[in-house]
């Protein structure tokens, strides 16, 4: 069964909106490129192509709340960049029986993990820059308040 026609079948008759979920594992993608998938699975959060004899990544929409992807037993050797730009959310990806030779080609993912890594790193920075302020803010209004009491002492023992 052609790919097109498997998410069709998937989709029981929902919205591509509605769909969180698509396992299209075992059917037939043709010249090695996704087909039928679009922009419309906005909520598409676990996709599963295994098996599909994909090649290539570029036809891959944009699927920002795409955590998970399953692309195991597939062809593809390269092209994996598409996926920090399409899917920014990924945090399991699946790319074993595929014909990746050399590191270099997931150099790329590399990458991705390391922007967020640094996002979490700096949304951490943040947090505690804002409570050193709030602690710095407190220990001043608490000498503040240590030196008027020392002033009102001293007053009261001038009179």
């Amino acid at each position: 069964m052609e790919m097109k026609k498997r998410i069709n079948m998937e989709l029981r008759n929902r919205a591509p909106e509605e769909v969180t979920e698509l396992v299209l594992d075992n059917c037939l993608c043709v010249n090695g490129e996704i087909e039928g998938l679009n922009d419309t699975f906005k909520e598409l959060e676990f996709l599963s192509m295994a098996n599909v004899e994909l090649s290539s990544l570029a036809q891959l929409p944009s699927l920002n709340k795409l955590r998970k992807l399953e692309l195991s037993d597939n062809i593809i050797s390269g092209g994996l960049e598409v996926l920090a730009e399409k899917c920014p959310n990924l945090t399991y990806l699946n790319l074993s029986g595929n014909k990746i030779k050399d590191l270099s080609t997931v150099e790329a993912l590399m990458e991705m993990k390391m922007m967020e890594m640094k996002k979490k790193m700096k949304l951490v920075h943040l947090k505690d820059m804002r409570k050193k302020r709030k602690k710095r803010r407190r220990r001043k209004k608490m000498k503040q308040g240590q030196n008027w009491e020392r002033e009102k002492k001293k007053s009261a023992s001038l009179t």
